[in-house]
């Protein structure tokens, strides 16, 4: 999304500044602030993420186990129950390709919780 953003603007530069160094200069400082800005705000995401993982509360650090069985169980289902279920009853589909992506961002944070646990820093209760 930012390279969208910022090719207009360093599009811009050229109506307004003549140098091509200082325009070259100021294009990458565009980037490079972006960069920032985009880095500091996954931080945050992170820190928020963390403090809802450490929340007592179901209903706060049980949505992503409860998005992950929802996940799982639709795959479950649309890949072995419900094409052997097919040979005897009529079993409706499900869309799976609305579980994937949800299902493939979780496993990825799933690898860094495997990494977690391998590098002895995973919270155990």
């Amino acid at each position: 999304m930012l390279e969208q953003l910022i090719g207009p603007i360093t599009g811009l530069l050229g109506k307004f500044v003549e140098d091509k160094d200082q325009k070259n200069a100021l294009a990458h400082e565009i980037a490079t602030l972006a960069q920032k800005e985009a880095h500091k705000n996954a931080a945050l995401q992170l820190d928020v993420n963390k403090a809802e993982a450490a929340h007592k509360s179901l209903f706060v650090a049980g949505w992503r186990p409860f998005i992950g069985w929802c996940c799982g169980l639709g795959l479950l289902y649309s890949v072995l129950l419900a094409p052997l279920l097919d040979i005897w009853f009529e079993m409706p589909a499900i869309d799976s390709s609305i579980l994937m992506p949800t299902m493939t961002g979780m496993l990825g944070l799933g690898a860094l919780r495997s990494y977690e646990k391998v590098k002895g820093v995973s919270r155990e209760k």
